[in-house]
């Protein structure tokens, strides 16, 4: 999600960091947890879907007039820039441990609205623009996965079989992720385009409920109300693509 750094702006509220959908939101209904192989092909795609939405923020917010997080390197492709320690990787493995709900966050992209040329207008563009890229990735790997399936006689087993399965993790992490992160709960993108659409005093009180954002969003997967909002709109999207 991107972060606004901006103390005069409306959008200074928004400097929580982004929560990401994970594991525990889709995993259940492909695999169990523990083939080491899948975990592995799980975390390396998770990692590159959030590194492609963080930094399509970045470039996005670039675009429009504001180079504060292309001066601190997120229009990149490496995803240590964009990696929390605590958030991606320290909160995801303790809630895995004890069975919980597993919610993580990337590091947060600063915005400072100021700099956009149409504030209002291109920070709503700027949050969009995450979960824009990853639904045009899982496209993309469906579509090479479709491919795959039309020459896979012309290639050996051993070959098809992995390629077959970062394809298919790769589409459904990315469209999940793009689908959570529309939900407009707070501090997800979709809160910030929801803001965007809002009479500006109402806008304001909206996001002034942000410090509160997480604890909502995390009993809304604790409790399963997510899933149920998410799963069928991923299931009829992963039919259109094939994947189901």
């Amino acid at each position: 999600m991107p972060r606004s750094d901006s103390t005069l702006s409306r959008f200074s509220g928004l400097t929580h960091p982004e929560a990401v959908a994970s594991m525990g939101v889709w995993s259940e209904n492909i695999v169990g947890r523990f083939d080491i192989r899948i975990i592995v092909i799980e975390l390396a795609t998770f990692l590159f879907a959030i590194t492609v939405h963080e930094s399509s923020h970045a470039a996005t917010a670039n675009y429009f007039g504001d180079p504060t997080a292309k001066r601190l390197g997120r229009i990149s492709l490496n995803p240590w820039r964009h990696i929390d320690i605590f958030g991606t990787v320290i909160l995801p493995i303790i809630l895995t441990i004890i069975g919980a709900p597993v919610i993580g966050w990337a590091k947060p992209v600063p915005v400072n609205p100021t700099n956009l040329r149409q504030p209002r207008r291109d920070y709503m563009l700027v949050s969009v623009a995450g979960p824009a890229s990853n639904l045009a990735m899982a496209c993309i790997f469906a579509g090479a996965f479709y491919l795959l399936r039309l020459y896979y006689g012309f290639l050996p087993s051993p070959i098809v079989q992995p390629i077959s399965l970062i394809l298919q993790y790769s589409c459904i992490i990315n469209l999940y992720l793009a689908l959570f992160n529309m939900i407009p709960v707070q501090p997800l993108d979709g809160s910030s385009v929801l803001a965007c659409f809002l009479p500006r005093d109402l806008a304001a009180k909206f996001m002034s409920f942000q410090s509160y954002g997480f604890i909502v969003l995390y009993l809304l997967v604790y409790l399963g109300v997510l899933q149920k909002v998410i799963n069928p709109v991923a299931g009829f999207i992963l039919n259109l693509l094939g994947l189901r």
